[in-house]
């Protein structure tokens, strides 16, 4: 009788899972819209599939629809309070619908918000993005509700304890934030020392274009592209050069080499790198050039109104 009965529900099962699969492939694919669909109709009929419910639930995060979202994991929580990830997605389902709201109506939110963190941090001692979340949020948060950078270097420091890099990064982001570049460059040095992923050099790099240190974010882009042999990082090159007037020659050298391997992988259009080398000419005075890769930047992309706007200056 029991290998009847399996043998019955065995296609239901199968089903299920494929069509749980069919929307974790769409997100994949980030073909949101679909994921939603085919997710929303299964959780309908099968409100106790905490995977499908979690996918539907990011889903809708990925389409910035975040009752929604809060709504399916909340779902979540209540099937499995002590689940620390669902406490977790909830938290930073909130956290973005507050940043999309007014500063009044946030203030009702943020409380759940941080409550939902501090559940997740105190369920999973080592869950790396709920602290790097308390990181951000007592950072950003002003001191009159919950601020505390105290708080947030608390949380750093329990990265650190978990994964170096991410307590190095977060410190980093710390200081930056509170407007000490020598920390956070120290902090974001010191990730590159011991990790050293592209991230690390983004982060550093970022923070010498804020800065205004063009010749420091070209070392260091430099010593990324050592590393990590990415087409990206000659057009990362080359846009400094070209916003600061530094380098000229090798912007332009790094600039042509980027449409020379240009791929759909390395991720800003080629229209770009033609800005950037316009830019470069204007900065050597040479409009003639300059015309020609403004006119190439603006053909593949004419809606842009910045080379438009370059155009005009010309």
């Amino acid at each position: 009788m029991k290998s009847l009965l399996f043998a019955l529900l065995l296609p239901i099962a199968i089903f299920a899972q494929s069509t749980v699969d069919l929307g974790e492939g769409y997100i994949n694919k980030k073909q949101f819209s679909k994921a939603e669909k085919v997710l929303n109709a299964f959780v309908k009929s099968n409100s106790d599939n905490l995977k499908a419910i979690e996918l539907l639930g990011d889903a809708y995060g990925h389409q910035k629809k975040w009752d929604e979202a809060a709504a399916e994991y909340k779902k979540l929580i209540k099937a499995k309070p002590k689940t620390a990830n669902y406490h977790y997605k909830y938290g930073g389902a909130l956290g973005m619908k507050a940043l999309s709201v007014s500063k009044v109506s946030a203030l009702g939110i943020i409380g759940d918000v941080k409550s939902s963190f501090l559940k997740a941090a105190e369920l999973d001692s080592n869950h790396i993005e709920t602290r790097w979340a308390l990181v951000e949020l007592y950072m950003q948060l002003p001191g009159i509700i919950g601020g505390s950078k105290s708080k947030s270097l608390k949380y750093a420091n329990q990265l650190e304890a978990l994964s170096k890099v991410d307590g190095y990064l977060a410190k980093g982001y710390i200081y930056e934030y509170d407007d000490e570049p020598e920390l956070a460059e120290k902090y974001y040095l010191k990730a590159i020392k011991v990790g050293g992923s592209l991230t690390c050099y983004e982060k550093l790099t970022a923070l010498y274009e804020k800065e205004k240190q063009p010749e420091k974010a070209i070392t260091n882009i430099e010593a990324s592209q050592i590393k990590h042999q990415r087409n990206s990082l000659h057009y990362q090159i080359g846009k400094v050069c070209a916003d600061y007037n530094v380098q000229l020659d090798k912007g332009k050298q790094c600039l042509v080499v980027y449409l020379q391997n240009h791929s759909a992988k390395d991720g800003v259009p080629k229209a770009w790198a033609n800005y950037r080398l316009a830019q470069i000419y204007k900065h050597k005075s040479d409009t003639t050039n300059a015309l020609k890769y403004i006119n190439l930047a603006i053909a593949e992309l004419p809606k842009i109104e910045v080379f438009q706007d370059f155009k005009e200056d010309l």
